[in-house]
């Protein structure tokens, strides 16, 4: 970190503010930051969960009215066509071929379930990342003036334990900060 010349004004993050900033616009706390790096990574983050939650969201409703069309009786109502291709009508006739009908009617229930599993789990990556976003510039507000110097040191030696229970040779550590 570099020293500030006198009468410079020296930059100092405040965390509840980029919080704030982060949960009003994300990646808003990141560039209060100085940290413009982190904004593609943000919105990159939410453009591949809002994909996600449309490519779901599309597929769920999609298979929900196809399932629905093709356990009705109403003979106007054929979404489901588009999902069953290269099969002829009456091979899945309900009264003609029950095990037939059966087997699609399950495998479209299956596909309403998987994409209404993956859709909600879609909305709970949005929140995540959400909440990882503004976590992230709190932190890095938290840690932004944080000094790390070369005036560390760190001291291994060995250490003599007095003869008890538990005899033996031990090993200390020590850190020491020194100002």
């Amino acid at each position: 970190m570099s020293v500030a010349e006198p009468g410079e004004r020296v930059f100092k993050a405040e965390p509840l503010r980029a919080t704030m900033l982060a949960v009003a616009f994300p990646g808003l706390g990141q560039v209060y930051n100085r940290k413009y790096w982190k904004v593609p990574f943000v919105y990159a983050g939410f453009g591949g969960v809002i994909f996600a939650l449309s490519y779901n969201s599309t597929n769920y409703i999609k298979f929900m009215k196809a399932y629905q069309d093709f356990t009705d009786d109403i003979p106007g109502t054929d979404s489901y066509i588009e999902i069953i291709r290269n099969v002829d009508p009456a091979d899945y006739d309900r009264a003609l071929h029950p095990e037939t009908y059966s087997w699609y009617k399950d495998r479209m229930l299956r596909q309403v379930d998987y994409f209404k599993k993956y859709r909600d789990l879609s909305y709970i990556g949005f929140a995540a990342w959400y909440l990882f976003t503004v976590l992230d510039a709190n932190v890095d507000a938290s840690l932004f003036n944080y000094d790390v110097s070369d005036k560390l040191e760190l001291e291994v030696e060995p250490v003599k334990i007095p003869m008890s229970a538990y005899s033996g040779i031990g090993l200390n550590v020590s850190l020491r900060f020194t100002f």
